[in-house]
């Protein structure tokens, strides 16, 4: 699903967040296919949100990419309304495409979706090179990126599961 332009309509300022998010963890292929989310894997996806939530750190737009485990992913952080599937941001898709169309949206969102996808996108967005950042991007972790009036990004916080197991 591609969103449609008023989705992003220009508020007079190019500042936004755009907060990545890894699933979390989920079942081997091997024991099912569909690779849906491991009883840890909601726990800390659970946790996650909650501390998102206290921090108003949850942005009513939440998109994923339909693969089971960024669903279930989604539907636990998501506030207000269902997230969104979003064609383009499978492990392997391509950054450029999507970091494109970031320069017209102004709405804070959030990004559930898989590596090598999001490590990928957010170095696209802080370098320019998809492949010059290398962020600890793993289950259930958080990264949040702002953009910038100026229109460049930069990193304002990233949460790891094994920190919020820790609280």
């Amino acid at each position: 699903m591609t969103l449609a332009p008023d989705a992003f309509a220009d508020a007079g300022e190019d500042a936004m967040k755009l907060v990545l998010v890894q699933h979390g963890e989920a079942l081997p292929k091997d024991e099912d296919p569909d690779r849906p989310l491991t009883d840890r894997g909601r726990q800390d996806v659970s946790t996650l949100s909650t501390f998102l939530s206290q921090a108003e750190e949850l942005p009513a737009l939440v998109l994923h990419s339909g693969k089971a485990r960024a669903r279930q992913s989604a539907e636990v952080l998501s506030v207000g309304s269902a997230p969104q599937v979003r064609d383009g941001i499978a492990p392997n898709d391509d950054t450029a495409a999507f970091a494109g169309e970031l320069a017209a949206w102004r709405e804070d969102a959030m990004l559930v979706g898989h590596q090598p996808f999001l490590g990928k996108l957010a170095s696209r967005l802080l370098t320019g090179d998809e492949t010059a950042v290398a962020l600890a991007i793993e289950p259930a972790s958080a990264v949040c990126l702002e953009r910038g009036d100026e229109g460049r990004w930069r990193v304002a916080w990233m949460v790891r599961p094994e920190l919020l197991r820790a609280t």
